[in-house]
């Protein structure tokens, strides 16, 4: 028998190569001994020492990643420390998202992708930047990558207050089945694996979902989910294929006000509208090429998402029409393709190395979506139609280069421009319109030392803004004149960090940042869209900890705070509504390989101003769940899950509008919320294959 030093250090050897590769295609250019040495950690989390360009960036294994409770799939983004992902209506809606004093709504400025492919809507009927994430599948993930600021060249749209990017595995060293049961009518059943064929591998997954929630009117969520993937060779040496399908049903039960709870009107797991809900599918075909050597290393992914939502939703109840309600319906259909292609070179120098990358990044987006008034889902009138033709190209260069031991920069800038179409019902809406933003960043990063390295981040980034508001003229609600957007609009960054591993076990980041929007997205309530409003600035500080103290126990503590104002002054005030203030995140995972393992993840979700003068703030939210895990045995686990096990009647999320119930005889200003999901358990048996 090997012992076990040995055969630690032979391993580590075996994977020297590989990793020295997967760092080269990844975009690395240190891949020397040394580094190799502070990512190979044997049985935790991997170093990122060397290998991340700011305090802010990171990397969550698959190991992680199943380790975590996660209540609905775009959950798994909160492995991303200080990111909170919540909802405010039914299981099928896109969720909501909050990063470093957004209120990201359902995905601006949050750029978000699945193998490569990007998740953010363009120009969408219900939000800019709206990501869906119910077509994921958290079994087939390997890793999450994610970054906060825009300091990186190869991201645009949408990539400045952070980017997620989901890598799904192109095999799965062993096949899963799966069945889940739980209150509220939760029922899930997945199966997948891989085969061999041909030369390569075919992978699948089939997963089928039910869920009610909590509520009285229930969810009646329903899914079917499927993936094909063919593949030969390796992630940095080899190809694949994908074929994902998804579609789904819901019910929703939207916030409602506070005001009718308070009162006993409503319960606060009721709904005002029970026809509140939405259809919705997702079909795509993507194909990725990898190619890497001593000297270059080169990747091609191409892409077409044919995407469609049909949402129904009622958020002032009786407030414009007192007789029909007022339901709004926002269809919406597309298709988008596009090709992103780099190539990288690496030399070696004197006293380092250096890497740089050209990219070039295409985009089309064919849309039809609208907004019409409803009620029970069945058309009253059409507010406006419009035929959408967006298209973008983003062109990139940028120059990972190690100087010496101790200093590395990472220098970049790309240029996009982008092209809108719109034809609308209403023809003064009808127009073309165009933009263009060149955006360079600059990040430097020292570590003389073993334990520890300095970063310093600057870059400017952008987020496109509705194609519609690029051409619009006149409202087509009232009838008056309306202000048109810049279709592009300016984000600055910067950030001061620190990484270090300075006890046995301890991975520590700190970060402080400073980012400033020339135009700020706010939600409207009354129609459920976003708006472009006043430049804003945002300051904050993160720290993350991953603490492995035993080889069978690993702590993560993950707290941020952020101040989000307006920059201009206003008579209103200068907050600015829905910006998140603090989160924090206590997890505690136990696995000492044994039959038995277990987690525990306390989530603080801060308060919030909902009004710009700060008067009326939401409360902050606290959420405990858990998670034990027993092997029957070796190819057989049953798990058991439980979410808010303290029973909290915290809010989801809360909005501050005016709204008017039936029988009011004026609208009222109020908080509207929407409930967290009351405690509840769910059973999973999982035999592998």
């Amino acid at each position: 028998m090997v012992p076990s030093r040995l055969s630690s250090s032979i391993k580590a050897a075996s994977i020297k190569p590989l990793v020295k590769c997967l760092l080269f295609a990844l975009g690395s250019a240190q891949a020397d001994d040394q580094i190799l040495q502070r990512v190979l950690v044997d049985g935790s989390r991997a170093n990122q020492l060397g290998v991340a360009d700011a305090a802010s960036a990171g990397s969550v294994s698959q190991q992680e990643l199943a380790a975590r409770t996660v209540y609905r799939p775009g959950e798994i983004l909160e492995a991303a420390p200080g990111l909170i992902v919540s909802q405010h209506s039914g299981e099928g809606k896109a969720n909501q998202f909050y990063l470093r004093g957004f209120n990201l709504d359902h995905g601006t400025d949050l750029r978000t992708t699945v193998d490569d492919m990007p998740v953010n809507q363009r120009s969408h009927a219900h939000g800019q930047g709206w990501t869906d994430l119910n077509f994921l599948i958290p079994e087939l993930a390997v890793r999450l990558d994610y970054k906060k600021g825009p300091y990186s060249a190869e991201e645009g749209d949408f990539a400045s207050a952070g980017t997620a990017s989901v890598v799904y595995a192109n095999r799965l060293l062993q096949g899963v089945a799966s069945a889940s049961a739980g209150q509220h009518g939760y029922g899930r059943a997945l199966v997948a694996g891989s085969l061999d064929a041909g030369n390569g591998s075919l992978l699948y997954a089939v997963e089928a979902l039910h869920n009610d929630g909590p509520y009285t009117h229930p969810d009646d969520y329903q899914k079917l989910n499927a993936l094909l993937r063919y593949s030969q060779g390796y992630a940095n040496n080899g190809f694949n294929v994908s074929l994902m399908a998804y579609r789904a049903g819901w019910n929703a039960t939207d916030q409602i006000p506070l005001r009718a709870v308070q009162d006993g009107q409503m319960g606060r797991n009721d709904a005002v509208d029970p026809t509140d809900g939405g259809r919705s599918h997702r079909y795509s075909l993507s194909g990725a090429w990898r190619r890497t050597s001593d000297d270059s290393a080169s990747k091609v992914n191409a892409y077409i998402i044919a995407n469609r939502l049909d949402l129904y939703s009622n958020f002032t109840y009786f407030m414009d029409d007192p007789v029909h309600g007022d339901q709004f319906a926002q269809p919406d259909k597309r298709v988008t393709s596009g090709v992103d292609a780099s190539h990288s070179w690496h030399q070696h120098t004197e006293n380092g190395n250096s890497a740089t990358t050209i990219g070039i990044q295409l985009q089309n987006d064919n849309i039809f979506n609208g907004l019409l008034a409803t009620q029970a889902r069945e058309p009253l009138a059409v507010t406006r139609q419009d035929h959408i033709v967006e298209s973008s190209v983003g062109l990139y260069v940028e120059n990972n280069t190690r100087w010496n031991r101790a200093l590395r920069t990472v220098a970049g800038a790309r240029i996009d421009s982008y092209r809108f179409d719109v034809r609308s019902s209403l023809a003064a809406n009808s127009g073309k319109a165009s933009d263009h933003l060149v955006s360079p960043s600059l990040s430097v990063i020292y570590g003389p030392w073993q334990t520890a390295e300095l970063y310093a981040n600057i870059g400017n980034g952008f987020h496109s803004n509705d194609a519609r508001g690029a051409t619009i003229r006149i409202d087509p609600r009232t009838g008056a004149a309306a202000d048109q957007v810049a279709p592009l609009v300016r984000s600055r960054g910067m950030e001061l960090g620190a990484r270090g591993n300075w006890l046995p076990g301890l991975q520590t980041s700190l970060s402080v940042y400073r980012l400033d929007f020339d135009s700020e997205l706010t939600f409207a309530g009354d129609a459920g869209t976003t708006e472009a409003g006043r430049p804003s600035r945002r300051h904050g500080v993160e720290i993350s900890n991953y603490y492995k103290p035993l080889k069978w126990l690993s702590v993560d503590l993950d707290l941020a705070y952020a101040r989000a104002r307006s920059r201009d002054a206003a008579p209103e005030g200068d907050y600015i509504p829905g910006a998140i203030e603090g989160t924090g995140q206590l997890a505690l995972t136990v696995d000492d390989g044994g039959p038995y393992s277990g987690s525990l993840k306390l989530r603080y979700f801060g308060p919030r101003p909902l009004i710009e003068d700060n008067s009326v703030r939401s409360k902050p939210s606290l959420t405990l769940n858990g998670r034990l895990g027993w092997k029957l045995r070796k190819d057989l686990k049953l798990e058991l899950e439980a979410f808010n096990l303290t029973n909290r009647r915290d809010s989801a999320i809360d909005y501050y509008y005016p709204s008017q119930l039936k029988g009011e005889a004026a609208p009222v200003n109020d908080i509207h919320f929407h409930p967290i999901e009351s405690r509840s358990l769910r059973a999973t048996l999982v035999k592998n294959f």
